[in-house]
């Protein structure tokens, strides 16, 4: 119920790791129609980049603020640093403060005048701004960090290597929102250059209990996991996409024309498939490089038949060879027939 600083610093990643899920999921899915050419409805979605320029930003942030407050000479306290805020974040349309310019504010009563509240992607979270200085201002500073590198212990040592007198830096110790700031700016170079898959878990209730799921928990962290969006812009566009050369050589099986072999480019033979199995037009597009299927049930549709059509492939292979097998042991006992039968008469 009650969010300071570090609750401030977790909602702060977990921004930029919605941030990076909607570059590299919607806003990839979108892009990648316009690069194949397929026509469809474009869908708005929520970008947070906003959010995140609210608290990262290096003039305007709210933790550029905090640094500067906690760095400038004369009195601060968590009251100047909110005041502050209250200044330069006023205008921004997802910063609220009962202390603010901001007049639709000043009747609040829900919101405290030593909170601050923040309009997340998932919605809206109010911080107490007390300790906010305190907390950031949580230095290591250089006589200790050298004290602990001149012990005896390896260890100990060795998680103080800015003791090093090698490696002196005159420079004020970052704070602890800077270094926070830091390790994430890290963490999204780092993503950026992957493939990311992501695993969305949802926690049905508090009670970690069995077969209970509390209706309210579970649509708050579908929409704070971006799911809805995503839904949106899948059931928007198209379900299922592949590459023409593995879509024509997993089912073309399907079709007499293409199977077993088909000499043609690839796109006419999918072409050809989708004709011959009566799919409707509406159904799939062709782009540059890929077939774009509408709805799962035309996919459920192709699996289906390809199951069955590999059952017939099976039932006539094992008829083939029963019958290979039986014909050759025919042979046999003929042979064997007319071998006993022309001793038997050259003795007779």
């Amino acid at each position: 119920q009650d969010n300071s600083f570090e609750q401030f610093i977790i909602n702060y990643c977990n921004e930029k790791l919605q941030q990076i899920f909607i570059e590299l999921t919607l806003k990839e899915e979108q892009e990648e129609y316009i690069r194949e050419g397929i026509e469809w409805t474009h869908i708005e979605y929520f970008n947070n980049a906003i959010i995140c320029d609210l608290i990262e930003n290096n003039q305007t942030g709210i933790l550029a603020m905090l640094d500067e407050e906690c760095l400038r000479p004369g009195t601060v306290t968590d009251e100047t640093f909110l005041e502050k805020l209250n200044q330069v974040c006023a205008t921004h349309q997802h910063f609220e403060s009962r202390m603010s310019k901001c007049s639709r504010f000043l009747n609040d009563t829900s919101l405290p005048h030593s909170c601050f509240r923040i309009q997340h992607y998932a919605g809206k979270v109010m911080y107490q701004v007390e300790g906010f200085v305190d907390k950031n201002n949580d230095l290591l500073y250089r006589d200790l960090s050298q004290a602990m590198w001149k012990a005896n212990h390896s260890l100990i040592k060795a998680l103080f290597p800015e003791g090093n007198p090698a490696k002196i830096n005159l420079k004020r110790p970052p704070t602890a929102g800077s270094q926070f700031k830091a390790s994430v700016a890290t963490l999204m170079k780092n993503l950026l250059t992957k493939n990311p898959n992501y695993i969305r878990c949802i926690k049905p209730n508090d009670k970690k209990a069995a077969h209970v799921f509390n209706e309210a928990l579970v649509c708050h962290q579908i929409r704070y996991l971006g799911l809805l969006e995503n839904v949106r812009v899948r059931r928007a566009g198209y379900a299922f996409r592949q590459p023409y050369e593995p879509c024509l050589e997993r089912y073309k099986m399907l079709c007499k024309q293409t199977w077993p072999h088909w000499r043609g480019p690839a796109r006419a033979g999918v072409e050809v498939l989708f004709n011959e199995l009566g799919i409707p037009e509406e159904e799939f597009s062709f782009g540059r490089s890929k077939i774009f299927i509408r709805n799962p049930r035309t996919l459920f549709k192709l699996e289906d038949l390809r199951k069955q059509r590999l059952e017939d492939l099976a039932t006539l292979i094992a008829k083939i060879y029963r019958g290979w097998k039986c014909r050759t042991r025919f042979l046999l006992m003929k042979k064997c027939q007319v071998v006993i039968a022309s001793w038997y008469r050259r003795y007779s």
